[in-house]
């Protein structure tokens, strides 16, 4: 089972849950069908780009699947996911001199939209993908894999302008099943029950030229990604440096005078840079409580009297009620619903995190 702060701390660009959302309006379902249950806001997803945390995309994943009930739904959502998704990472990939320095650029900076998985090139070979899993657990691997498949594949046709399917060859790591028809319209031949995911290119397809190679888009673009990855190393925005610190927090959570001299500002500078980013403090404070409320209620057997007091209700009542507030169901009701959405998943079946 993940951590709380891995589980709840921001992993994935909100771009690709957006990807997931239009392909389910594809299929006809509405916007009130789409996010039902999820807890998401449509129009956050849509105009803010803080990144979700995993928790966020699992639940959103779950739904789709189950809305959808297409268990291939990711190679579907992939297909869609235009370079621009990937933001400056992409751009630089589509300018680059070749296919093997864009992996390469892809790999870098994929963190810079997520830090669920990443392709890489396989030393050993002279032609192999392999896909380095991050963060998947086994009830979301088989969407997110085919997302990246599908990705990745549509990524490099737009590059080289090359036509991958019929001299490619898929790695699946799962069994073949009754749906497993959608993975042989990706690659001329699928092999399953692999022990990773990989694509196994043509023969010389690593040094194939980028049409659009540019040496002087390609610098600019990649001195934006080195730009965004020094700040995420320095903890992302100012938003996403207090959310860190507000799950770290351990036995009360600091005031907003305390998270301004963590962050070396006033409280009114503090203020203002928060409102610069669209958000308030006691926004963060109540999203953190309630996403660490719902992942205390869903993942361990606390009592409701113990997540109240973990969350600083000295009266479990006004966290019953508070909770309710923000979900509109009782933290009793929450809990059942949560264990009946996870048995309906397997995950008794390798739920270690990937490595």
């Amino acid at each position: 089972m993940l951590n709380q702060q891995i589980w709840l701390s921001p992993s994935i660009h909100p771009v690709y849950a957006r990807l997931i959302c239009a392909e389910l309006r594809r299929r006809g379902f509405s916007d009130l069908q789409i996010l039902h249950g999820t807890r998401l806001s449509w129009h956050t997803l849509h105009h803010d780009n803080r990144f979700l945390s995993f928790d966020q995309m699992h639940r959103l994943v779950l739904h789709a699947l189950s809305l959808s009930d297409c268990s291939w739904l990711g190679i579907e959502v992939g297909r869609h996911t235009d370079v621009s998704a990937h933001g400056a990472a992409g751009y630089a990939s589509i300018v680059t001199d070749d296919v093997r320095s864009a992996v390469g650029i892809i790999n870098r900076y994929s963190s810079l939209r997520q830090n669920i998985a990443a392709f890489r090139i396989d030393p050993q070979s002279s032609a192999m993908l392999v896909l380095d899993e991050r963060l998947i657990l086994p009830e979301l691997r088989e969407y997110l894999l085919g997302h990246f498949t599908t990705a990745i594949l549509r990524l490099l046709e737009t590059a080289t302008g090359l036509p991958l399917h019929q001299e490619l060859t898929l790695h699946w790591p799962m069994p073949e099943t009754d749906g497993s028809e959608a993975y042989h319209q990706v690659a001329g031949t699928v092999v399953f029950g692999s022990d990773q995911l990989r694509l196994e290119l043509p023969s010389g397809y690593l040094d194939s030229p980028c049409l659009a190679a540019d040496p002087d888009a390609e610098r600019l673009a990649l001195r934006d990604c080195e730009n965004q990855l020094q700040r995420l190393v320095r903890g992302g925005s100012l938003s996403e440096r207090i959310k860190q610190r507000l799950l770290g927090s351990t036995d009360q959570y600091p005031t907003l005078e305390q998270m301004a001299v963590h962050e070396h500002m006033a409280p009114r500078t503090l203020i203002r840079h928060l409102n610069d980013e669209g958000v308030r403090y006691q926004t963060l404070l109540d999203d953190v409580r309630c996403d660490l409320a719902c992942w205390l209620l869903s993942q361990t057997t606390l009592s409701i009297e113990s997540v109240a007091e973990r969350l600083g209700y000295l009266d479990p009542t006004n966290f019953s009620r508070t909770f309710r507030r923000w979900l509109g169901v009782t933290p009793r009701d929450f809990r059942q619903q949560a264990a009946q959405v996870s048995s309906r998943f397997d995950a008794g079946s390798g739920a270690d995190l990937q490595s």
